[in-house]
């Protein structure tokens, strides 16, 4: 049974009958399986930050929740429910973590329905944003679907494939971004895939995310640590590497986790085809390349500390802490979407695949 990170329940007990954004704690697996209530886009965006819930489209999707929460709220104040008066949360979701364009896409689906809404009606209702929050779930799951089809046609029979990070049903919508296509080689398609999962440092998303979910659902895998992805490579043990996005920019460079460029590097030098697997919202036309996208840095504890318990390093070392690298599109075979396959020239493809700008 797939497990949503993110859904709205409307009466909470917890909050005296009040509506909550209910979120699986992904800090706690595969230890535990734990979910929080969030009464208020202050704690949605709190939970984003602190990685409550991660994976670009789940960030995207719990933002647009957050903003519905607090129109219930506003609702409620002396002032009522305007375009206006959703600013402040808007820009606090929006700040949580700068680098996943899905947050900010999503956030702008949400003011842009308010913003007709305002005009058609002249007024703004909690209900319609709560069916804007929900259509975009439940769109980002669809398209999930639809990109693992396209993305299975990639991978052959037999094959071993490597993953880093996590990008499975609860870093979603439902389903999955990359681990979404080995999901449906394997289990749909029946291909018989095994995946190498590098561990990914330093919160190590692929040890106690992607290896978890691989072996809920009967996929062969094997955990590696991150420093080995060269090895498997090297000893032509890994014949195509998917991964997730957080950002893709105009001419096809790609944000995604911290290390995703050191395996792209690799299975360049080894002539092992590179995908990237995400939705359309993922793509900034906006963004020229990767150099200008935005990079999160996050505190010298999660390095130090990385269980919250024990120190693994001097305690006052200076640390860089960067939570994603670019990835050049020099080092992509193919990005794959709802939308199809580009293949490159990148910037070319992504610009047929865009919707017409107005």
């Amino acid at each position: 049974m797939e497990v949503l990170s993110v859904v709205w329940v409307a009466e909470a007990e917890s909050h005296g009958g009040d509506p909550v954004v209910r979120m699986l704690d992904q800090r706690r697996l595969p230890g535990k399986v734990e979910f929080v209530n969030l009464g208020s886009a202050t704690e949605v965006s709190d939970a984003i930050r602190s990685m409550v819930v991660r994976g670009a489209p789940a960030i995207g999707i719990a933002g647009a929740y957050g903003l519905a929460l607090e129109a219930v709220h506003v609702e409620r104040g002396a002032d009522g429910l305007r375009p206006d008066t959703l600013d402040a949360a808007y820009q606090e979701l929006l700040n949580a973590r700068p680098t996943a364009v899905n947050l900010q896409w999503a956030l702008d689906r949400m003011r842009d329905g308010m913003l007709r809404e305002w005009e058609d009606t002249g007024k703004v209702t909690k209900e319609k944003m709560l069916a804007t929050a929900r259509a975009i779930q439940e769109e980002d799951q669809s398209d999930n679907k639809r990109m693992a089809e396209y993305g299975a046609s990639l991978i052959r029979a037999e094959s071993n494939v490597l993953t880093h990070c996590h990008t499975g049903s609860i870093a979603t919508g439902g389903w999955g971004t990359a681990l979404g296509v080995i999901q449906t080689a394997h289990c749909l398609q029946g291909k018989n895939i095994h995946c190498w999962v590098d561990e990914t440092r330093p919160r190590s998303q692929g040890a106690r995310l992607t290896a978890w979910e691989l072996m809920s659902l009967g996929i062969p895998c094997t955990l590696i640590v991150d420093n080995a992805s060269g090895l498997v490579m090297r000893k032509k043990l890994v014949d195509a590497v998917f991964v997730g996005a957080d950002r893709i920019a105009a001419n096809g460079d790609t944000a995604n986790k911290i290390g995703t460029y050191n395996v792209a590097v690799l299975a360049h030098e080894h002539k092992i085809p590179f995908y990237v697997v995400a939705p359309f919202s993922t793509v900034d036309l906006d963004t020229p390349s990767g150099d200008t996208i935005p990079i999160e840095e996050r505190s010298a504890e999660e390095v130090i500390c990385p269980t919250g318990k024990d120190a693994i390093a001097p305690t006052d070392v200076k640390v860089y802490n960067p939570a994603f690298d670019v990835t050049p599109a020099k080092f992509i075979t193919a990005i794959v979407t709802e939308r199809g396959i580009v293949y490159p020239p990148l910037n070319e493809g992504l610009q047929k695949l865009a919707p017409a700008r107005s």
